[in-house]
């Protein structure tokens, strides 16, 4: 409830200590999801997956480097190419299209 809320704010209200305490949570959290990701794939590549089936793994199996790497990589390649495409010859499509009127200083807009 309010403890909690006045503890996450860092007071009774937002203020300035209330935006650096989420900018610092909204720049570390990326990089904590990335480590969890890695040791992650790494338990995995140690132990291998659970099998609940009961079919024997080791019949159908391939390794994870080079085949698996080489598809993750080539699929996020191909994405930042996608991306670094409408960036470059495409960059107002995804704009709204209020950004684009003139700005007059004498007139607020609704909101």
């Amino acid at each position: 409830g309010t403890t909690l809320a006045e503890w996450i704010w860092g007071g009774f209200a937002v203020d300035k200590a209330t935006l650096t305490r989420f900018f610092a949570f909204h720049f570390i959290l990326p990089f904590i999801i990335t480590a969890l990701v890695i040791v992650h794939l790494l338990f995995l590549h140690e132990t291998g997956s659970n099998n609940p089936s009961g079919v024997n793994p080791d019949s159908d199996k391939i390794p994870f480097h080079p085949y698996y790497t080489i598809k993750d990589t080539l699929g996020l390649m191909f994405l930042l190419l996608a991306l670094l495409m409408l960036a470059l010859f495409s960059p107002d499509s995804l704009g709204d299209p209020d950004n684009f009127s003139p700005a007059n200083p004498l007139n607020t807009p609704p909101h």
